[in-house]
């Protein structure tokens, strides 16, 4: 990386620090900006700028929204207020939301339980869960993380903390991925799909 000047390598040494962004991917999106003129990284710069000083997390639901602005998904009267999802990441908030299944609340914890990453319990919001657990009319919470060594922990934790604080938690179920032959599937995604299985109707 020494062969580029000063500004450059700074500008590739913090693409890469981006999931998925490695020296090539962080190359072509610097070539690509640096060929569009220097609007263009004006643009991306003020971008951010805004993205810094303007966003911050829900006090609520820690998920993200405008500083200034009430978090669109607290604020929404159309949402069920008996319904919280436990999600691992502001990310999964937009993924339910797509489905279009789900109308309740959410709370973000932003990261599972890891004593070797150094993310215990005290991290991941659950005074402030408990807070509104203990304020709203929440009858179910729904645990959303994902079906990981450290998600299970996390779900099976937050199911122990949560015991007697609300009348009813679930855990999503996982499957069959739609499409999917039965040859090409995991003993594991089998057995789950089995255990969660429902009426058919």
């Amino acid at each position: 990386m020494n062969k580029f000047p000063p500004s450059m390598r700074k500008c590739l040494e913090a693409l890469q620090k981006l999931p998925g962004i490695g020296p090539k991917s962080a190359q072509r999106i610097l070539f690509s900006l640096l060929d569009r003129g220097p609007a263009a990284a004006g643009e991306l710069a003020d971008a951010f700028t805004s993205l810094a000083q303007g966003v911050v997390r829900c006090p609520s639901c820690r998920a993200y929204k405008e500083s200034e602005e009430p978090c669109a998904l607290c604020s929404d009267p159309s949402r069920d207020g008996k319904l919280l999802c436990v999600v691992e990441s502001a990310a999964d908030v937009l993924l339910i939301e797509s489905t279009g299944e789900f109308r309740g609340l959410y709370h973000v914890l932003h990261g599972l339980l890891s004593p070797l990453k150094g993310l215990h319990p005290e991290q991941l919001g659950l005074e402030v869960l408990d807070g509104r657990l203990e304020q709203a009319a929440i009858e179910e919470v729904v645990l959303a993380t994902p079906p990981t060594a450290e998600g299970e922990a996390t779900a099976s934790y937050l199911a122990s903390h949560l015991a007697g604080k609300v009348r009813q938690i679930t855990r999503i179920a996982y499957g069959l991925p739609v499409g999917t032959d039965f040859q090409y599937v995991d003993a594991q995604t089998l057995a789950r799909s089995l255990s969660g299985r429902k009426a058919f109707t």
